[in-house]
């Protein structure tokens, strides 16, 4: 009993803005938005003028790390959206462009680039950023956009993405003179006591200490994926899980499109110029209880909570370290920090409640409506109750639209 609700804690606590979700064994991770927008959102979004973005960047390249990520894809199409030459960096080019791919990903890649590179290897992604960089007026990328992140969270993992693989998409566009450099940290990382927000703040040290390249330090709050991952099992008559009374913490999370709008329109505004930026959606604050009364109001049914006490992750995280302790284990090290992520994101608030610190015109509740008609996007990494598209699905969505 203790290990399903523990389970269920690290999985559904409002996890990080970075693009991982947690799980462990016998456990459910957090589950992602609904399918990206949708086409209604594609076809308002083909004739939205972009914000801030002016007129087409005629031969601006802006090249986009981590691209097929949960925000990486968002802000490919934002800024193909925006005018800019869009170069998606991805680690394998068939996982994008098969059949599978193009079901997965839908209209995401749409006018952009997309260029097979492992980010993880410096030398490799330099040539890459050379051979980009002779297509651009001036031989000078203007932007890169790092949406990379650690999927699991653990020290290992977190520095060799979180850390490293960013700090090479840094020095490589210092060795070909990139202009500008945007990066999607976390806003957790105020308060850090967690594996990747020490290499988070590692590498945003890095980055600050170089003169090289301007940049923007953009830390949302929270995804709308990290506090949707609930739907399925309310939809099936579960009870919402809370911890403690439900009002422990609140958030303000941001769409994964406002945070693409923000992420591009940062490249150009010069009031975000070597700045770190906390960044909120825009909805008041949203306990947990408020967030599961929310999801019930989408689903069509009555709320029915069930209080998982915090003292619950102590308990467990403490004996997987003493194992982990005693026997020299890195399974078990590993395990704990997983409930250690899950404890981070129950007890604290993933909130900004400056204007300044708002954007977006996405609400939670709007997100909610949607996701419980549509259903959720797919996720290897983090769904276990949505389905993988398939292409009958997919002709199904588009009678649908037609």
């Amino acid at each position: 009993m203790f290990k399903a609700i523990f389970a269920i804690a690290v999985a559904l606590s409002p996890a990080s803005t970075c693009a991982f979700a947690p799980s462990i064994s016998g456990g459910r991770a957090a589950t992602s938005t609904s399918i990206q927008m949708g086409i209604l959102d594609d076809i308002t979004n083909a004739f939205q003028p972009a914000a801030g973005s002016g007129a087409k960047k005629e031969g601006q390249i802006a090249v986009v790390a981590g691209a097929s990520g949960y925000i990486g894809k968002s802000t490919v199409r934002e800024s193909v959206r925006q005018g800019y030459k869009t170069i998606a960096l991805v680690r394998d080019k068939s996982k994008v462009e098969s059949d599978e791919g193009k079901m997965l990903y839908g209209t995401f890649f749409e006018g952009a680039e997309v260029v097979e590179c492992d980010v993880c290897d410096a030398d490799k992604l330099t040539e890459t950023l050379k051979d980009i960089s002779t297509e651009a007026p001036g031989g000078k990328i203007d932007a890169i956009i790092s949406c990379l992140a650690s999927r699991s969270g653990i020290k290992k993992d977190a520095y060799a993405i979180d850390y490293q693989a960013t700090l090479n998409c840094l020095e490589s566009g210092r060795a070909v003179n990139a202009r500008h450099f945007v990066l999607l940290s976390a806003f957790c990382v105020k308060n850090p006591w967690l594996q990747f927000q020490q290499a988070k703040l590692k590498f945003e040290a890095a980055l600050e200490a170089q003169s090289d390249m301007t940049y923007s330090i953009v830390r949302p709050t929270a995804f709308f994926k990290s506090v949707s991952g609930q739907l399925e099992v309310v939809q099936q008559g579960a009870p919402f899980v809370m911890f403690g009374d439900g009002t422990v913490t609140s958030c303000n999370p941001i769409s994964e499109a406002d945070l693409a709008t923000y992420l591009i329109d940062s490249i150009t505004d010069k009031s975000r110029l070597n700045k770190i930026i906390n960044l909120g959606g825009p909805d008041e604050p949203l306990t947990m209880k408020k967030q599961g009364e929310m999801l019930f109001e989408a689903v069509g049914k009555e709320p029915n909570f069930f209080y998982a006490p915090l003292w619950l992750f102590d308990a467990i995280i403490d004996s997987l370290q003493w194992v982990a302790d005693t026997f020299n284990s890195e399974k078990f090290e590993n395990a704990a920090e997983t409930g250690r992520i899950g404890k981070y994101y129950a007890v604290e608030d993933m909130l900004t409640t400056d204007p300044d610190e708002k954007f977006g015109t996405m609400t939670l509740q709007e997100h909610y409506n949607k996701i419980a008609v549509e259903g959720q996007e797919y996720d290897p990494y983090t769904t276990m109750f949505a389905k993988a598209p398939t292409k009958v699905a997919e002709e199904e969505k588009e009678k649908v639209a037609a």
